[in-house]
């Protein structure tokens, strides 16, 4: 019997989180839930055939398959590569023309119609890795500036990174970026979404921090949003609001950092995105060097969503753009309250849906009022992002009927703690696996496969 966070659910829940979310460009979402984007790491990886790299499989169609059952509004995949060099790490899934074969065209458009099954709308976000591409993967990878990032993830450094010229922001990044959004929409999905949040190479312009030029594309925060302006204006040149394609954005509300965004410097961005057109924005925070996947400030715990203080704040610029916020969420009275305080629109749900795929039908049928408690460690977000990339393994080894239309058949509970002993063992493992495979320069997708079920 897993176990949960105690709580009564009000009852004004499922009219509340039910309620439909309509777009500028026209389209609906049929409730307010948002699966966030969360990093597979299950496509194609083979150094030896880098075209191939990137091409969704099986295994994550199979996730898919469980989350296209799941009765969310709106469901974004995990980062999905505009370059084949700039990755957030092997086995992420790409769209580069170089890579374009009769295999990724189908197995994307079977990608968008498994999410689509009981009615959410099925978005691709796009990302560029840019200076956070594991050394591994690329030595000298593209930024706006020189900063290089000083850490190591997954023990993997990362190289000295080259300014992009003004004639490579167009070549290299923003024609990518249109290239892999018709490519998303001729293959029936409903919409990209720009990830400029978390480090990224669009954060790596905003940021301060990262941001050094002296160009059009450096020094004002109107300069060093330019190139996420310039993508959506690109690709709504090619793909008109006419057409209903959604164009979305994943954003940093706040980086916690010395010189980095903050959240006046995000209200000012977002007036811009709304200014232009933008059909929603998805609030987030922090980067490699200061993760904010967790409760920086003591004021928000109890109301759950970590960003919600920055939210409320930037919230108010937005009157036609929708408005998600991911992170934290784990209980319906927390859901309800903010959207009925008016800090968002759509509720973005992680890592409690690798755990309950089905979440948000079980939340709308009234059956829970909130996500499984799990036993791992809250302020430890990289064993908790271990456990979910665990558990979307797991979810990939059956399709929705191979597991006999059970979601979460084969998952571990990690509410059990004796199964949390059992996946620290199995961490134990996995670092020296990762370790060994660091010191001979090897990259591999960072995933523990671990007990579960096959059917």
């Amino acid at each position: 019997m897993v176990r949960r966070f105690s709580i009564a659910a009000p009852e004004s829940a499922k009219a509340i989180l039910g309620e439909r979310l309509k777009f500028p460009s026209g389209k609906y979402a049929q409730n307010r839930f948002l699966k966030a984007a969360l990093t597979e790491m299950l496509s194609v990886f083979d150094h030896s055939n880098p075209k191939v790299n990137g091409v969704p499989t099986q295994e994550i169609l199979n996730v898919y398959d469980k989350w296209g059952n799941g009765k969310f509004g709106l469901v974004l995949t995990g980062n999905v590569q505009v370059s084949p060099v700039h990755l957030e790490a092997p086995g992420n899934a790409m769209i580069f023309k170089e890579g374009e074969t009769p295999a990724r065209r189908e197995a994307y458009t079977k990608w968008a119609q498994t999410i689509k099954q009981d009615g959410a709308l099925a978005v691709v976000q796009l990302s560029h890795g840019g200076r956070q591409t594991p050394i591994t993967v690329n030595t000298t990878p593209f930024s706006a500036s020189d900063v290089k990032l000083e850490k190591e993830v997954r023990f993997l450094g990362f190289g000295k990174p080259i300014p992009l010229t003004v004639e490579q922001i167009k070549t290299e990044v923003i024609d990518r970026f249109v290239y892999a959004a018709k490519y998303a929409y001729e293959t029936g999905f409903d919409g990209v979404q720009l990830h400029g949040a978390h480090g990224y190479l669009l954060a790596q312009f905003t940021s301060p921090t990262t941001n050094k030029r002296t160009d059009r594309y450096g020094g004002s925060i109107a300069n060093r949003q330019r190139i996420i302006l310039e993508i959506y204006e690109a690709i709504r040149k090619e793909i008109p609001a006419s057409t209903g394609f959604l164009v979305g954005l994943k954003t940093n509300s706040v980086e916690f950092q010395s010189e980095g965004t903050t959240a006046d410097d995000a209200v000012e961005m977002c007036k811009a995105y709304e200014k232009i057109g933008f059909d929603f924005v998805e609030l987030s925070g922090g980067t490699y060097e200061q993760l904010a996947f967790q409760h920086i400030r003591d004021s928000t715990r109890q109301r759950e969503a970590f960003f919600l203080e920055f939210a409320e704040k930037i919230r108010p610029v937005f009157k036609n753009t929708v408005v998600y916020l991911t992170g934290g969420f784990r209980t319906v009275n927390a859901m309800v309250d903010a959207v009925k305080t008016g800090a968002t629109q759509g509720i973005g749900l992680g890592r409690p849906i690798t755990a309950e795929p089905d979440l948000p039908k079980k939340i709308l049928e009234g059956s829970v009022p909130s996500a499984i408690h799990d036993a791992l460690d809250q302020n430890n977000f990289a064993v908790s992002l271990l456990a979910s990339n665990t558990q979307m393994e797991q979810m990939g080894r059956n399709s929705f009927k191979e597991a006999n239309q059970n979601v979460s058949y084969g998952l571990s509970d990690f509410s059990d703690e004796e199964t949390v002993k059992r996946f620290g063992k199995a961490i134990e493992d996995f670092i020296e696996l990762t370790r060994v495979q660091a010191s001979k320069g090897v990259a591999i997708p960072a995933v523990i496969t671990f007990e579960g079920v096959n059917v």
